[in-house]
């Protein structure tokens, strides 16, 4: 049972969507009839008949996450036979659904052990990749199961079923008696159906029963109906100044949201900017909703590398390369291109030059004296997921020893962490009081305090970058100063530091001494502090040199997924599979922390998950994929089945 005006509100904002959304939405229509032109289960050949056959369902069968179709081909590769049979097994109408689907995913994973090359982590016959199959096959009875679909539209018109993650065939059985009540409806709607014949061209399967209709009214329930995008005019402005490129982007929000607000937002936009409605009616909607979203996957990346934050004018500030600059949206995917090649090779433990980024920068913002913005304990609090308890012993651990580490496990905010506990002890966000650098394998004191630097006659003595910090420093004693430096334990830093590395001791602040290549007196001042980040997972480090450890204090960073903080903003997102997500790391930081090869210094961070404002499937599964099960490989090389029970345990959070 469900509310029927309601779905009558749905239908109707359907009806008024269809005409655009159509060139978009056929492919369905259009794949269903190819399917049963080519489907012929015995076929002297079966992987060209399925590749075939197959070939119209685009990103039903295949995302950039989800690889149901490849790892058939594969399977079909192998053992042509063995697939054959599961799909007539999987048609046989004889039998019992649950029993077919069940016996489908079991064989599988059968043939994906069988035939593991060593990248056959997954083989992707879930629920939504099965009923696709029988969709195609009979797609006069069945629907094609997708979780957050079904759910959408059972919420949405006050459905007595309500899918739950993890109802596995339940869900499936469900949904098929929720659609065939939607349908009945949707039959007798003789607009629907007009709209549909008036489309359908000779390439498209004819639908006479609207299961294929009934299940792109649950697309667009999940994607479309009710979901107002919120646009800030405002931000519209770029140094006072209204960008063109932005009226598409309006367009496409509203088209998108459905709402009855977008006319005057059109109306607006003409009248403060000049943009004539002809401009308008030109703009490529589909093509605009995708660069929206790079930029907005671009700045999220932005954001979680701690790169990006939103200045008081509205605009996005790029502030932690040294000077504060002010970048607009369209230049944020090319500011991350750069940052993300930077970053790649960090993580391949490689030495690269430094990149400089000053061509993607737009409009350069003179920061003085009285235009820092002031920063206290309670904005340190608001973005770093950590107790006030536990950030006054931070402060008080740096302000007694001038030198402080920050060691902890992967993601868990150390750098984020850095930068913003030099805010709140400045009382102001004062970028040129801040240095940030990085050590590697072959950094030398040359780079760090001073040496000879070839030149195009010879050698010329240069000072290093903690040199020319220090002399800064020392210049404006009345002010603090943090010199941050990310992996401190990559570089060899006795040698790094030198005879400085007596100076940096508090005790000896202000000390003069005589430096090795100049033979000036220098001293390390008195108000400059050091702050180094040890990331302690990575086994292919030694232990941090004794004599400098003792220089130093040392704060265990944790993950912060049970700070007020974190949860705060895990309750801003709304997000069930996100919910559902967090608490399968909580269950897995638990496992690494009683692993007596690893412990609590190995635990996943909560950084991996924090920065985004809208939490996106395809967001989440990017980070499973490509940051926490290479971790765990790492971790568990020797153990390969229990990397493939998290591993499924993870990625089964977004299966139903």
């Amino acid at each position: 049972m469900f509310n029927e005006e309601k779905l009558s509100a749905v239908l109707a904002a359907y009806k008024e969507y269809f005409p655009e959304h159509w060139k978009d939405e056929k492919y369905k229509w259009e794949a269903i009839a190819h399917f049963q032109k080519y489907w012929d289960v015995k076929a002297e050949n079966f992987l060209d008949m399925f590749m075939t056959a197959t070939d119209k369902t685009y990103n039903l069968l295949a995302n950039m996450n989800n690889y149901p179709k490849g790892m058939i081909k594969g399977f079909a590769t192998v053992d042509p036979e063995a697939v054959r049979v599961m799909f007539m097994k999987l048609f046989d109408e004889s039998k019992n659904l649950a029993e077919r689907i069940d016996q489908f995913i079991i064989s599988a994973e059968e043939l994906r052990v069988k035939y593991d090359d060593g990248t056959w982590r997954q083989h992707y016959q879930t629920h939504n990749a099965i009923t696709t199959y029988l969709w195609l096959r009979y797609p006069d009875k069945y629907y094609i199961y997708k979780y957050s679909e079904v759910r959408a539209i059972a919420k949405t018109i006050e459905s007595d079923f309500i899918p739950k993650r993890g109802g596995s065939i339940a869900n499936v059985e469900g949904s098929i008696n929720l659609y065939n009540e939607i349908r009945e409806v949707i039959i007798k709607d003789i607009e629907l159906d007009k709209l549909l014949k008036d489309s359908l061209g000779n390439s498209c399967y004819s639908d006479p029963e609207k299961i294929t209709m009934t299940i792109d009214v649950g697309f667009f329930a999940s994607r479309f109906y009710n979901q107002e995008k919120e646009v800030d005019l405002e931000s519209l402005h770029s140094d006072a100044k209204f960008s063109k490129w932005y009226a598409p982007v309006v367009e496409t929000l509203y088209k998108m949201g459905g709402s009855g607000k977008r006319p005057d937002v059109h109306q607006k936009i003409i009248e403060d900017y000049g943009i004539t409605d002809e401009e308008l009616k030109k703009v490529n909607s589909t093509g605009m909703a995708q660069v929206l979203n790079d930029i907005d996957w671009a700045r999220n990346y932005l954001v979680y590398e701690g790169l990006l934050e939103k200045g008081e004018s509205g605009l996005w500030v790029l502030t932690d390369l040294g000077k504060t600059v002010i970048v607009t949206d369209e230049l944020a995917s090319k500011i991350t291109a750069k940052w993300i090649k930077i970053k790649v090779a960090e993580r391949e433990h490689r030495y690269i030059p430094e990149i400089d980024l000053s061509q993607y920068y737009i409009y350069r913002d003179k920061v003085g004296e009285n235009k820092n913005t002031p920063y206290t304990k309670e904005d340190f609090l608001s973005k770093v997921y950590m107790t006030e308890e536990r950030y006054d012993t931070l402060v008080a651990l740096l302000k007694n020893k001038k030198n402080l580490i920050l060691q902890g496990a992967p993601g868990v905010g150390k750098t984020f962490t850095a930068k913003r506990l030099a805010y709140s002890m400045m009382g102001e966000k004062d970028n040129n009081r801040i240095e940030f650098i990085q050590f590697h394998q072959n950094y030398s004191y040359e780079d760090f305090i001073m040496g000879y630097k070839p030149q195009e006659e010879g050698f010329k003595l240069k000072n290093g970058i903690f040199y020319q910090f220090c002399i800064k420093a020392a210049e404006h004693p009345d002010k603090d100063y943090f010199f941050i430096i990310d992996e401190i334990n990559r570089g060899n830093m006795s040698k790094i530091f030198g005879e400085l590395l007596m100076l940096i001791e508090k005790d000896y602040r202000g000390t003069k001494a005589t430096l090795a290549y100049s033979g000036e007196t220098f001293s390390v001042p008195k108000n400059l502090y050091i702050i180094g980040m040890m990331n302690t997972a990575d086994r292919s480090l030694a232990m941090i040199d004794y004599a400098l450890r003792r220089r130093f204090s040392f704060f265990e960073m944790e993950p912060g997924f049970n700070s007020d903080g974190f949860k705060a903003y895990q309750e801003s997102l709304q997000n069930e599979t996100f919910n559902a997500l967090i608490e399968q790391i909580v269950d897995l930081n638990r496992e690494i922390k009683a692993d007596d090869s690893l412990g609590e210094g190995f635990r996943i961070g909560h950084s991996y998950f924090c920065g985004q404002e809208t939490c996106t499937e395809e967001w989440m599964k990017s980070v499973i994929y490509y940051d926490i099960i290479p971790m765990l490989q790492e971790y568990w090389f020797d153990d390969k089945q229990k990397v493939q029970r998290w591993e499924n345990l993870l990625i089964g959070v977004f299966n139903d």
